[in-house]
């Protein structure tokens, strides 16, 4: 993530934690953009949620241009970034901010009650994960709440990479329960002013 989208990712996570409820955070990996919300939400007096299930999405797995492979356990010989999560949380101080959901987003999303502040959608880049990410847990942000998008790019040339999400956050605004606040580089910021869905 550029520096400017993580400075704007910060601001919407602080701007959100005055809510008084939970930032969620779908799609961790080894928990750099974590580290924000983790900070956001210790500074509100709120917890940060994650919700990934650490086997890596498409584009990390072997064979592929952002695979890394010491994110490969050698004894199962599957992407486990788990342990870099929370080697990330520690060295940065933040565990005590965050809550981590490991599972895959639509099964934790279906046993979810809690509104929510913040949702950040940074998972899986296909149709189908983004979309099951923004339909399990948009409709758990409140009045007032943030849905905040990653990788969205409206370049058709960019379709491995972000057409999905662009496809959501144009989902999300034809809704009409989302305004768009801001736009940085690849990140939306929307903000939940209805309850269509």
């Amino acid at each position: 993530m550029p520096v400017d989208e993580g400075l704007a990712l910060y601001a919407a996570a602080s701007e959100a934690g005055r809510l008084g409820l939970p930032l969620l955070e779908i799609g961790s990996y080894c928990g750099r953009s974590t580290i924000l919300l983790a900070d956001a939400a210790r500074a509100a007096g709120v917890t940060a949620l994650t919700v990934d299930h650490h086997r890596g999405s498409e584009e990390q797995q072997p064979g592929w241009d952002y695979h890394d492979p010491q994110t490969v356990d050698p004894e199962l010989g599957v992407m486990d970034t788990l342990p870099a999560f929370r080697r990330t949380l520690h060295r940065a101080g933040l565990e005590d901010h965050v809550v981590a959901l490991v599972g895959r987003s639509p099964r934790v999303a279906a046993l979810w009650g809690t509104p929510l502040a913040f949702v950040f959608v940074d998972g899986g880049h296909t149709d189908e994960h983004a979309t099951a990410d923004y339909e399990g847990w948009a409709p758990h942000l409140a009045e007032g709440g943030l849905l905040v998008i990653h990788d969205v790019f409206p370049d058709p040339v960019d379709e491995f990479t972000g057409q999905a999400p662009y496809r959501v956050y144009l989902r999300a605004l034809s809704s009409g329960a989302f305004t768009e606040v801001s736009a940085t580089g690849s990140l939306r910021v929307l903000r939940r002013t209805g309850p269509g869905l």
